[in-house]
């Protein structure tokens, strides 16, 4: 364990003076008056009622975030301050009264045995909220979607209970369903200042911003669901303003650390609050819900800080060329390393592909980014300057066919043409089924002359993460009762089972769960009762739901063997051909190198039709399943291949 780790938990001890007057029955949890809440949404954004803030005087440590803005002040309301459990007292679980027991439910609607499409509900008496409402991006086999967003059925029939939804962080797999889950159900959203600013952006486009009741949030606030409260606690991760939860629930603490690593040197604000979470250690946590995406992965993840001085090397490296760097667009950190390489060394920095440039302007508005003024400069006149003097910085780290980085390596990118002059960094490691992608990206930068550092090459990527070991602090300093591992597949879940076994928690306290379980808790219990509707929905253009697993198979077919259309005229009255049969191949064979084909098949269908009008045959159904199915067997003995076949007959 690194010594700042070990500074941050000693900081949780609470002093003496806090023991002499801190209640053994008050819990460290304060609810400030709601007119608190830090800085105001955006003003096109309805505004619901605010947070609550936290009161009191908190113990004061070195580099740990405020707990108030200057505009709160010091005020502490009688029973409300923050306090925390004395030592040696009883567990806090076990001192609730058993009529306040009530039994809270947690139903997975996304994020289990999949990276993406994070989406949790709570549930406890006639109280419901939601943590998270995040996209997937299709798989190969999806051909034509666009987006996969959870399932909101179930929630569209409790949308009575629904007291809110409070976002972790603003990555696209923790927000970026939230536009479609607001047209269904308008209720309250809270978020940190950077997160509620990405989603104002997503609002924006589906035309729904002036409905929405945004509210931000800071950690240390207080929102309270029902019978249930929601404290954001900060930690880190490759987005600033990440939070994680402790939910309060009448059975007891659950805390759900969101996407998480332990950073003790970030690029920005501070390092986790260990404290605080040793501190719900103390006061007695029911059941932890854990990220999982690393926990195949020893040691502890490295600081972002650590990419700078990689980029300090490069940029002296890359001499007299231009700069072109490609990262995650909402890692801001990265981006403003990028900048202070930029400033160090003279050049100018220029932004290409939509989600960069909105993710920029967004962080320079909140002021989560620092651009010296005169630096940042407009694509359009990057030809303004010598190329040893620009960096670059664009989307396309993961090979998406769109993203500016890869338009670029097939010259179809209109203002930035790369070629020998050009040093490009790839700042990010390929998501599992993108390495292919990636590396035909790469492979057509180099054949434009262009010198490209990708991968592991140079250490020009840390994960937002944490690691084994930091997993194992955090399972050491909560000491949970009960451990859920969320967030990530079946392999990263059973291995992050498999250290809080070593932890020392029993396997029967220990659950993975699966999209569509409902898990309930009570003090003594964690078990699966009942299951929900859940799974995905494909959103493909404006149409969200109506592309299902009949229309992907079809595409599918299309895709691998092609289509047939045959037209035929047939006589109402005598139901023999009149004219035709045509054939139109479509992604089948090249009708002019195939007329024998053809013909044979012409001659097929007409041969299907005249027998049909022989035996009186005059259901439609019935001949065009006796034209596809003749016609189907001619063309796999010929060509070993099933292409559709849609028969088009008309009556004249």
């Amino acid at each position: 364990m690194t010594p700042e780790i070990k500074n941050a938990l000693l900081g949780s001890s609470p002093s003496k003076q806090e023991e002499k007057t801190a209640p053994p029955s008050q819990p460290r949890q304060k609810k400030v008056n709601k007119a608190a809440a830090a800085p105001k949404p955006k003003a096109s954004a309805k505004k619901e009622k605010p947070v609550q803030k936290k009161e009191g005087k908190a113990k004061e440590q070195a580099k740990q975030q405020p707990r108030q803005s200057a505009k709160q002040g010091k005020e502490k309301s009688a029973g409300t301050g923050r306090q925390r459990n004395p030592r040696g007292k009883q567990d806090k679980r076990s001192r609730i009264p058993a009529k306040d027991q009530k039994p809270v439910r947690i139903y997975y609607l996304g994020g289990l045995n999949e990276i993406g499409k994070n989406m949790t509900l709570f549930e406890c008496g006639d109280d419901m909220f939601i943590v998270d409402c995040g996209l997937a991006f299709p798989d190969d086999d999806m051909l034509g979607v666009d987006l996969v967003i959870p399932d909101f059925t179930f929630v569209e029939r409790n949308k009575d209970k629904i007291r809110g939804v409070v976002l972790t962080h603003g990555h696209e797999d923790h927000i970026g369903s939230l536009p479609y889950l607001l047209k269904q159900i308008n209720v309250p959203v809270y978020g940190t200042r950077l997160t509620l600013g990405l989603v104002e952006g997503k609002l924006r486009e589906h035309g729904i911003l002036n409905k929405a009741k945004l509210n931000v949030i800071h950690p240390g606030d207080v929102v309270q669901m029902g019978c249930m409260s929601v404290e954001a606690i900060h930690v880190n991760h490759s987005i600033p303003d990440a939070v994680a939860f402790a939910i309060r629930t009448p059975s007891g603490t659950i805390v759900m650390t969101g996407d998480f690593k332990i950073d003790c040197t970030p690029i920005q604000g501070e390092m986790i609050d260990l404290a605080r979470f040793a501190e719900l250690g103390k006061e007695g946590v029911l059941a932890l819900m854990a990220d999982s995406t690393n926990a195949e992965r020893p040691g502890y993840t490295k600081s972002e800080r650590s990419v700078g001085e990689s980029f300090d090397a490069l940029f002296k490296k890359a001499e007299h060329r231009r700069i072109i760097i490609a990262t995650f667009a909402s890692n801001v950190h990265r981006v403003q390393q990028i900048i202070d390489a930029a400033v160090h060394y003279g050049r100018k920095v220029a932004v290409s592909g939509r989600s960069m440039v909105n993710v920029v302007n967004i962080g320079m508005e909140l002021g989560y980014l620092s651009v010296p003024d005169g630096v940042l400069v407009d694509i359009d006149v990057l030809n303004r300057y010598p190329k040893d003097q620009v960096v670059i910085i664009t989307t396309g780290s993961q090979g998406e066919p769109m993203s500016a980085l890869t338009r670029m390596a097939m010259s179809d990118h209109r203002k930035v043409v790369v070629g020998p002059d050009d040093y490009i960094i790839i700042s990010a490691n390929p998501i599992p089924g993108n390495e292919k992608t990636v590396g035909h990206v790469v492979n057509e930068l180099m054949k434009h002359g262009c010198e490209v550092v990708y991968e592991k090459m140079y250490e020009v990527h840390v994960s937002g993460h944490a690691c084994q070991e930091e997993l194992k602090i955090m399972l050491g300093i909560v000491k949970p009762k009960f451990f859920i591992p969320v967030h990530g597949e079946q392999k990263h879940l059973h291995k992050h089972m498999v250290l809080a076994k070593g932890m020392g928690i029993p396997a029967d306290h220990i659950l993975i769960s699966e999209i569509g379980k409902v898990v309930e808790l009570t003090p003594n219990s964690m078990k699966v009762v009942g299951t929900v509707p859940a799974g995905r929905v494909l959103v493909d253009g404006l149409g969200v739901g109506d592309v299902g697993s009949i229309v992907l198979r079809d595409r599918k077919h299309l895709a691998e063997d092609g289509l047939i259309v045959v037209v035929a005229s047939i006589d109402a009255e005598s139901g023999f051909v009149v004219s035709g049969p045509d054939i139109v191949s479509r992604g089948f064979v090249y009708v002019r190198e195939s007329e024998m084909l053809m013909d044979d098949a012409k001659r097929l269908v007409r041969r299907v039709l005249e027998d049909c009008a022989d035996k009186n045959v005059r259901e439609w159904g019935t001949i065009k399943n006796r034209v596809r199915e003749d016609l189907s067997r001619l063309l796999y003995e010929r060509t070993k291949r099933s292409p559709m076949i849609l028969p088009i007959i008309m009556e004249v």
